[in-house]
């Protein structure tokens, strides 16, 4: 194995964690909850508000390590996650598990935007099919695959430890990804950078309006009455406020958080998009069909989480797949990615109405394969069309924005569907089955827009074939 691939496993080990534990945790939070006496709302956080810090520090770590080198950054980040990670597992009371997880989150937002970035220093442009590739299945199958190695840990450790070893797991393995990390992962040279190109006060403005658009939906079972909707104009508000400042950051010499000129190339805005609404509903089909699984059919961790086995196993195969043909069929997979998705979603569906029963897990196994070869041909492919006419020297930041949107779009989506999913429970008598099915359908929804997006590109693509097509300068450091 060459050095460059050594250093490529490495990241991707890290890289596997970090996203590992956007869904090892679903299928644990029936026992995070009766261990712990968690809320709905409790439950939520500790997925969204893992998502969200994670996605906050995205932007700013991928610049830092754009200029100060992607190594240390690196090394730094996937300490504290680490430490992080002791601290969830140790948990005794519901508030801890939920800032440890933000610290947790905020350490893996430190870690991923060095995986992409170290991809684009390591290989040449006609070389990245097939690292992205490796990175594209990394993503999926950590989320896939997720449920059934924290179900496999509770079952064989039993609801009260298990759940905790989940998070015990990340320290041995981020003790060895450390050490191989700073003997593998080459030092490149740290260009000159300053404070003032991290622009907290633009990250501190994209996570308040961001927040405040999470509050009343993440809490609206235990915030009665309508005045919490209100939070959501203040959302809007604090939004546009981050808008304004990041234009006047920049006319005044700075560098903004999100950098708004990489979304004047069509494949990075659209791709953005793309990804931002396909995570929305891609990580919450895990949160609510485990939650059913468990507290609606009774089935153990370890058979929830094999539940979700064929999806992992299709995505996995798709994944490595997507990588090594993007570069011959283009956004024409995306597409066809995110097609199979619907259709898997569609068919899950049906198989839920005809099989509400016990035997519901297994009817739903071939409709979510589909979708999960689907889900490996969109999340590859999609990072590297997307990224496709970004320069080195940027590679950090861009892969960080576009990975902001995905990290923002998870939150958002698990609390919308989550949101959905417990209202129509409490609703409806119980009845996990009709509240799983009508979150589904948002879930679908998310999808269907992402598709649109997909769709669009391809059209837009056609007509602009023969068109000069605009590419990003390299910015100063």
């Amino acid at each position: 194995m060459t050095n460059r691939w050594k250093a490529m496993t490495v990241a991707l080990v890290a890289g596997f964690m970090t996203l590992l534990d956007v869904s090892i945790v679903n299928v644990a939070l029936p026992s995070i909850r009766d261990d712990l006496g968690l809320s709905s709302g409790g439950l939520q956080w500790v997925l969204s508000g893992y998502a969200l810090t994670f996605g906050l520090l995205l932007v700013p770590a991928g610049r830092y390590g754009d200029a100060r080198g992607r190594r240390d950054v690196f090394i730094a980040g996937l300490a504290v996650f680490v430490l992080a990670s002791a601290a969830a597992g140790l948990a005794t009371g519901a508030l801890w598990l939920i800032i440890a997880r933000l610290v947790q989150g905020a350490a893996a937002g430190v870690v991923s935007p060095q995986v992409s970035g170290l991809i684009q220093q390591l290989f040449e442009p006609e070389e990245r099919g097939r690292p992205f590739g490796l990175f594209g299945a990394t993503v999926g199958i950590s989320s896939a695959v997720g449920p059934l190695l924290g179900g496999l840990l509770i079952q064989l450790l039993g609801a009260s430890q298990g759940w905790r070893w989940i998070f015990f797991i990340n320290v041995p393995i981020g003790v060895v990804a450390i050490i191989l990390g700073r003997r593998w992962i080459p030092a490149a040279p740290a260009r000159d950078s300053t404070p003032g190109s991290l622009d907290p006060a633009g990250v501190g403005l994209l996570g308040l309006g961001v927040l405040l658009l999470l509050l009343p939906l993440v809490e609206e079972r235990e915030w009665h009455g309508p005045a919490k909707w209100l939070l959501t104009v203040a959302s809007a508000v604090v939004l546009a406020g981050f808008v304004a400042w990041e234009r006047r950051f920049e006319r005044r010499g700075g560098t903004p958080v999100i950098d708004l000129s990489l979304f004047k190339v069509r494949s990075y805005g659209l791709g953005a998009l793309i990804g931002a609404f396909y995570f929305a509903g891609f990580t919450t089909i895990f949160f609510i069909y485990t939650l059913y699984l468990q507290s609606g059919l009774h089935y153990s961790a370890l058979l929830a989480g094999l539940s979700l086995t064929p999806f992992a196993v299709g995505s996995a195969v798709s994944a490595g797949l997507g990588g090594r043909v993007v570069n011959r069929y283009g956004h024409h997979l995306v597409v066809t990615g995110l097609s199979l998705v619907t259709i898997g979603l569609l068919a899950t569906l049906v198989a839920l109405h005809f099989v509400p029963g016990h035997h519901a897990g297994w009817a739903a196994a071939l409709p979510l394969l589909v979708a999960g070869i689907g889900s490996g041909l969109v999340i590859s492919p999609n990072q590297t069309l997307t990224l496709s006419e970004v320069p080195v020297g940027r590679a950090g930041s861009a892969g960080a924005v576009l990975q902001t949107g995905q990290r923002i779009g998870t939150a958002l989506g698990i609390a919308v569907v989550g949101a959905v999913f417990f209202n129509r429970l409490a609703s409806n008598g119980g009845s996990w089955s009709l509240a799983l099915r009508t979150a589904l359908l948002v879930t679908l929804a998310f999808v269907l827009i992402a598709l649109t997006a997909a769709v669009t590109d391809v059209l837009t693509t056609r007509k602009s074939r023969d068109a000069p097509s605009p590419t990003l300068q390299e910015s100063r450091p």
